[in-house]
């Protein structure tokens, strides 16, 4: 693949990937009966890896065990380590509080230094004014998540208090409703 093509020097960068940890061959080639390599050339990304917190709401720690026709079998510690698996490159944190106030604390604590917040409030998200609040007061987007579609149930959870002051709403795509999130802020 060539990566950049300078038509004044006819001189062209080739990129080849050998592994997927930023290591390349790079081959440089003058014209066509001149060419030179660097090989294993490591790429170095002086970004601080993106930090991203989660934080669950209530009843969210009972997930895998309640309500599975709606919630599933899974184990939300499950799909965390699955999701740190996944995204390694991606410092992320998992919060989960029943209290509402701890999260709003939380989501203070982290609102100034993370890159992104994923947030499912829970039946929080259709009666807390103070967690709508919290969300406007920080500077880190918030992208909000439910697992279950909330347009589809009861006509109270229809309503999402917090909505308004998230980057975004993603409801009913079950857990992998996190990882479209954690998408998002990549």
């Amino acid at each position: 693949m060539v990566f950049a093509d300078n038509e004044r020097s006819n001189l062209k960068y080739d990129l080849k990937p050998i592994s997927s940890v930023c290591q390349f061959n790079l081959i440089f080639k003058i014209d066509n009966e001149t060419s030179f390599g660097i090989h294993n050339f490591e790429l170095i990304n002086h970004k601080q890896s993106m930090k991203i917190q989660i934080i669950n709401g209530p009843n969210l720690n009972l997930l895998g065990v309640r309500e599975k026709s709606i919630y599933g079998d899974s184990s939300f510690d499950t799909y965390f380590e699955e999701l740190k698996s996944r995204y390694s490159s991606v410092q992320l944190d998992y919060f989960q509080s029943n209290v509402e106030g701890e999260i709003i604390n939380k989501l203070h604590e982290v609102g100034f230094s993370y890159d992104g917040i994923i947030l499912n409030g829970g039946g929080y998200t259709h009666t807390s004014v103070a967690i709508s609040d919290a969300i406007a007061a920080i500077k880190t987007p918030v992208v909000e998540v439910h697992i279950s579609n909330i347009y589809s149930r009861e006509e109270y959870r229809h309503i999402s208090l917090t909505g308004k002051n998230c980057k975004g709403v993603l409801t009913g795509f079950g857990l992998p409703g996190y990882k479209m999130a954690l998408d998002s802020f990549l």
